[in-house]
Formats: structure tokens, C-alpha cells, sequence
């Protein structure tokens, strides 16, 4: 074999290595990096310096204009917020609140995984129902339902104790009845639309039994 030709051979050997070394590297930059551990710290930095205002440092909202959030299920927090932010894509975002948008948009994918994270921590204080003349009526709606209406027992998803089931049903022993009566209200009207299920719900629900569920509901623990 004359010169030129080894000389040749070895050009091609080296540049079928490289162009190995460079796709092995290409495969290896095109993995997923795995997700970043959940900062609590930086969590509850967010829930004291943002959403203090609105739903206190723990959780505990002092106000039935906003939810409380302490004890609730992680994944649905980090769910909620996403929902509240216009997704590519989308003529909307699936829960329409003006100044949730504004917060949640302000918040990184990770930043809304670590305050998530940090309520759900909290202990949740109880709640009560305050409508004696109701209780049966949520009571029956809670644990039977309305079969004749199509209404499912809540107690089938959100537990018979209100507690929820993680990365599926929120928690809603406790929440404050006016809360959770504006969240059916918005399911009726279209202006939360994260849930097909709490939507056609909703819409075989009269006001009265809203109510009563919602009452009834705040004094689960």
C-alpha cells in the first residue's frame, strides 16, 4: 500500500471517530436534564414575601375571598398555578383570575413546584359549617349525591373527610364555603375550565345545593 493511500485511510478513520465523538455528544446534550429538587426554603421565601397578603404565611387565609392553601395537595397547587397562566397555544388560560395571572406569571416552573411544596406542608386550621338548616343537604350530597340529577357523592373523589387524593382531587375539608362557592359558580359560567367533570357537575347543581355542599364541606376534618 503506497502513502497516499494510508494517508487516506487514516484521514477516514479519524473523521468517522470524530463524527462518532460529535453525535455521542449531540445524543448526550439532547437528554433531559432531570428536575431540580424541590426547595422548600425558597418556597416559603415566596409564601412570606408574595402570597402573604392573600393566603397569610402558612396557608391559613384569613379570608373567604381566598383560598386556604395549607395542607393542600402539592401536585394540585403546582396544577392551579399553571392553570392561571396562558398556556402556547391557548385562547385563554384555563382558570381566569386577573391577579393570579399576574402572579403566577411572575413565577418560574421550579419556583411554582417549591411554594407548592411549602403550603402543602402546613397544617391547615379547621373550619365549620355555619348553616344548621343545610347540613342535611350537604351532608346527602356529600356522601349519596343526587342520583336522580347525575350528581356523584363528592365523597367518592375528595374522600369521605374531604381530604383529597394526591396529583387527582384537592383537598376541600375546611376550605371557607364562600370560596368554594365562587369555584362552582366559575365552573357554571365557564370561567374555570380545568375540570370537565366539576364543570358538567356544577351545572346540574342549584344554588341552594351549592351551598349546602360548600357549608357542609368547611366543617369536614
Amino acid at each position: 500500500m503506497n502513502r497516499r493511500c494510508k494517508t487516506f485511510l487514516v484521514s477516514q478513520v479519524v473523521v468517522a471517530g470524530l463524527a462518532g465523538i460529535i453525535a455521542g455528544s449531540s445524543a448526550f446534550a439532547a437528554e433531559p436534564a432531570a428536575p431540580a429538587k424541590v426547595d422548600v426554603s425558597r418556597g416559603q421565601q415566596i409564601a412570606t414575601t408574595v402570597c402573604i397578603a392573600c393566603h397569610a404565611a402558612d396557608g391559613n387565609s384569613p379570608s373567604a375571598a381566598f383560598p386556604k392553601l395549607a395542607g393542600q395537595h402539592a401536585e394540585y397547587l403546582y396544577k392551579a398555578l399553571k392553570d392561571f397562566v396562558k398556556q402556547p397555544g391557548a385562547k385563554a388560560p384555563q382558570r381566569q383570575n386577573p391577579i393570579m395571572l399576574g402572579m403566577a406569571s411572575a413565577l418560574t416552573d421550579q419556583d411554582m413546584r417549591n411554594v407548592s411544596e411549602y403550603f402543602s406542608t402546613q397544617t391547615p386550621k379547621p373550619g365549620a359549617a355555619k348553616n344548621p338548616a343545610t347540613i342535611a343537604l350537604g351532608e346527602k350530597i356529600w356522601r349519596g349525591g343526587i342520583s336522580e340529577k347525575g350528581v356523584p357523592a363528592c365523597a367518592s373523589c375528595h374522600g369521605a373527610t374531604g381530604a383529597g387524593v394526591p396529583t387527582q382531587y384537592p383537598r376541600l375539608s375546611g376550605q371557607w364555603q364562600d370560596y368554594t362557592v365562587a369555584q362552582l359558580a366559575a365552573f357554571q359560567h365557564g370561567t374555570r375550565n380545568d375540570s370537565a367533570p366539576m364543570t358538567a357537575i356544577s351545572l346540574r347543581l342549584t344554588d341552594n345545593e351549592i351551598k349546602a355542599v360548600a357549608d357542609y364541606a368547611a366543617g369536614l376534618h
